[in-house]
């Protein structure tokens, strides 16, 4: 039997959440940066013209939540190798912060206000 293995299952599953995390955020960014494609479709199969300047918002804001979400794999790994380390250790180690969970939180927050305003802006300009 592995020595701690609870700690290390605890520990693993917490790393495939953060992978699974990291791998929806990609996704989405995808499909933000795709959806522009969508629209210009859509508003040619309907006689009108797609709003102009979006598509570098929504090509800026898909770019940047696919390198959010490649920054939160490698913060996932770090994390991962850092707790397993910890756990093997027979000494007693401080926590290891939340500063960059909040950070990554705040960021994914103001890219979700500025996908608000971008989608809102397209609604109100078909109008």
């Amino acid at each position: 039997m592995i020595e701690r293995y609870s700690d290390h299952a605890a520990n693993e599953r917490t790393f495939l959440a953060w992978v699974r995390t990291a791998i929806a955020v990609m996704a989405f960014g995808f499909l933000v940066e795709k959806f522009d494609l969508f629209l210009e479709i859509a508003a040619r199969s309907a006689g009108t013209r797609a709003p102009a300047g979006g598509q570098l918002l929504a090509n800026v804001a898909g770019l940047a939540l696919i390198a959010l979400g490649g920054a939160t794999m490698v913060l996932a790994i770090v994390r991962f190798r850092k707790t397993s380390l910890a756990i093997d250790s027979d000494e007693r180690q401080p926590g290891t912060g939340e500063q960059m969970d909040i950070a990554l939180a705040v960021l994914l927050a103001v890219l979700g206000a500025v996908l608000f305003v971008y989608l809102s802006y397209t609604v109100i300009s078909r109008i």
